[in-house]
């Protein structure tokens, strides 16, 4: 296998297969990223030790009926809470050496090497960052984010989550069913899905789910078990069709898709409201000032986010596991 290093070399010099940008032959779309960037789901906050919120976690029971002079229930009832998530960090260099400068100046420069490579890191970060945010956050040492498998656990009664006990607190539990097959594959994937969106609901006019994402195998098999059409001619033309593009699918009227990142057999009912991609202040993909190493003829720049993905009420989030 050739060496992805002298690969970058090359592709700064004269030859002549290089255009007039490296082919991109690694990033994929980050459906969940991607989301979690857009709207409420991305929440800046300003300073601060932890990423804290309210909630509000039980019901005053002192309310209920009661005969004339009955006396009425003044025991105070606590109802409020506070969850608090830690903050991680995640950053990344470019190196940039005198002789790459010298190698891509004047008439033997094909691209700007600089432009690409920061371009690279940008990817690059996007990539482990969406890869995080599907994770338990135990990865590294415990340094990556608490992604969905923290969150929005497939045992949602045992671990701590924001600072909160799930052990102990049933109101801090997310959602989790199964959608394994009973004879043949997928066939108990829609009735999984109806139940999953309805518990996530807090009723029917009420919150509902925003979009919905797994593996690339359950979107197929979700898209197998819609209702089959042959072909599909366009108006007044003479192509047809016999599948559909490959864009979101809707499921009660919400979008999902598949993810690369998503764990297999696995799909997951989120919405923007209770489901946050927290980052500090100015600490989003902040760049710093090159530096010159006294040791080295390099160019340094480095690139870091403050962030952890978090959950005001992850009952309201749910998950699907062991899809056949």
């Amino acid at each position: 296998m050739p060496d992805p290093q002298f690969g970058q070399t090359v592709a700064s010099s004269w030859e002549a297969i290089v255009g007039t940008k490296p082919e991109d032959n690694i990033f994929d779309e980050y459906f969940l990223l991607d989301r979690l960037t857009q709207g409420k789901a991305f929440k800046s906050v300003d300073g601060g030790r932890t990423i804290n919120g309210p909630i509000e976690y039980a019901v005053n029971t002192t309310f209920r009926s009661y005969s004339d002079t009955e006396e009425l229930d003044t025991t105070r009832i606590d109802v409020f809470d506070e969850f608090a998530y830690n903050w991680k960090e995640s950053a990344g260099t470019v190196v940039m050496s005198e002789l790459e400068k010298a190698k891509n100046q004047g008439s033997g420069r094909k691209f700007d090497l600089l432009a690409a490579k920061l371009a690279n890191l940008r990817n690059s970060a996007r990539k482990s960052l969406n890869e995080q945010c599907f994770s338990d956050g135990t990865g590294n040492s415990s340094k990556d984010i608490g992604g969905l498998a923290h969150i929005v656990a497939a045992s949602p009664s045992s671990g701590t989550v924001g600072g909160i006990n799930r052990g102990s607190f049933s109101f801090w539990r997310n959602q989790q069913a199964s959608g394994a097959k009973s004879s043949t594959a997928f066939d108990n994937l829609r009735a999984a899905m109806r139940t999953s969106y309805n518990n996530c609901s807090s009723g029917v006019n009420a919150k509902h789910p925003d979009y919905w994402i797994t593996d690339q195998t359950v979107f197929e098999g979700y898209e197998s078990l819609l209702i089959a059409n042959e072909m599909v001619t366009d108006k007044g033309s003479s192509s047809f069709e016999g599948a559909f593009k490959n864009e979101y699918a809707k499921f009660k009227g919400i979008p999902g898709s598949y993810d690369e990142d998503c764990t297999a057999g696995y799909l997951y009912f989120l919405n923007n409201a209770n489901l946050q991609l927290a980052y500090q202040k100015g600490y989003w993909m902040k760049g710093f000032p090159a530096v010159d190493p006294a040791n080295q003829t390099v160019d340094v720049f480095k690139v870091m986010t403050i962030a952890n993905l978090i959950s005001n009420n992850p009952r309201r989030l749910g998950v699907l596991t062991a899809i056949t």
